[in-house]
């Protein structure tokens, strides 16, 4: 099923994003948590791609494992850095062999020794490739709801997304964000430059006070006082901390579905047991409608 499909529904879709392992030896951990989140029936699931297109060579492992399990239709990341057209056109080909018709353009970060020497400098030569290729995918783009800390404005942010959806991409999904006036006002400037397609919003539980600094220093996200006094409180008690993020990132969307926003995107963290409370906590305050 194409995710664009899934996010014109009129109901609440809740989808969680994964990570491939790191190295081979830790591929059945990841591949039983991933198994355990899937368990829980999300609306879709992605699998991301791997700093530096490192480890890559599992993104679609995880997806196809947990397709056939489970029926979920899956996402399936693809970025620019250390692409070759040759390594792009095979990934292309694979996801296309398993039956994963969505995939999430990206540039992804850079990392020290990667190969910069690609064809693929920004998420929009993917899109256009993946547009023009024989095989009818759905494609995601991200977007930062404040500014991508290399922008030099949201002006040039704006620009350059109307530019990936007006190339093909189907849908976007956020950066993290920590506070929903910052989601609302990014999503009125996107439909005043003609941007209309869907916006997922992406919500990251911090679960451990030692994930605020990598946190911030991945997303530039601002952090309302309301949040750093949950931190500064509950940051040193794991159990504690634990309970207050999956209450925080719950309350998160309860205020965005409130407000209009049917479709919304977790980054798990490969934490079944913070995806399992988030899904439940919505079940118990939005019932039947979720």
């Amino acid at each position: 099923m194409k995710i664009i499909d899934i996010l014109k529904q009129d109901k609440l879709s809740l989808s969680f994003e994964v990570f491939p392992p790191k190295q081979e030896t830790s591929f059945e951990n990841v591949k039983a948590a991933t198994e355990s989140i899937a368990s829980l029936k999300p609306s879709f699931m992605s699998v991301t791609y791997g700093a530096g297109g490192g480890v890559s060579q599992y993104t679609i492992d995880i997806a196809k494992n947990l397709k056939s399990k489970f029926n979920i239709p899956m996402l399936a990341h693809l970025t620019c850095v250390s692409s070759t057209q040759e390594r792009v056109a095979k990934q292309i080909q694979q996801m296309k062999s398993e039956g994963i018709t969505n995939v999430m353009a990206l540039r992804g970060d850079r990392v020290e020794g990667c190969n910069d020497d690609t064809p693929y400098k920004h998420a929009i030569d993917l899109i256009r490739q993946l547009k023009n290729s024989e095989y009818d995918f759905c494609i995601g783009a991200a977007c930062y709801p404040e500014i991508h800390p290399e922008s030099g404005s949201q002006k040039e942010d704006l620009f350059h997304l109307k530019e990936k959806v007006d190339a093909g991409a189907d849908f976007l999904t956020t950066q993290m964000f920590f506070d929903n006036n910052l989601f609302f006002n990014f999503l009125y400037k996107l439909r005043e430059v003609g941007v209309v397609c869907p916006v997922i919003p992406g919500i990251m539980p911090i679960t451990n006070g030692n994930q605020v600094a990598k946190a911030i220093k991945l997303s530039g996200s601002f952090m309302p006082q309301r949040f750093k006094s949950l931190v500064d409180k509950f940051g040193t008690d794991p159990e504690a901390m634990l309970k207050a993020g999956i209450i925080y990132a719950s309350d998160q969307i309860i205020d965005l579905y409130a407000n209009g926003i049917t479709n919304i995107h977790v980054y798990s963290m490969n934490k079944p047991e913070v995806a399992k409370g988030i899904q439940e906590n919505l079940k118990t305050i939005l019932g039947k409608s979720f």
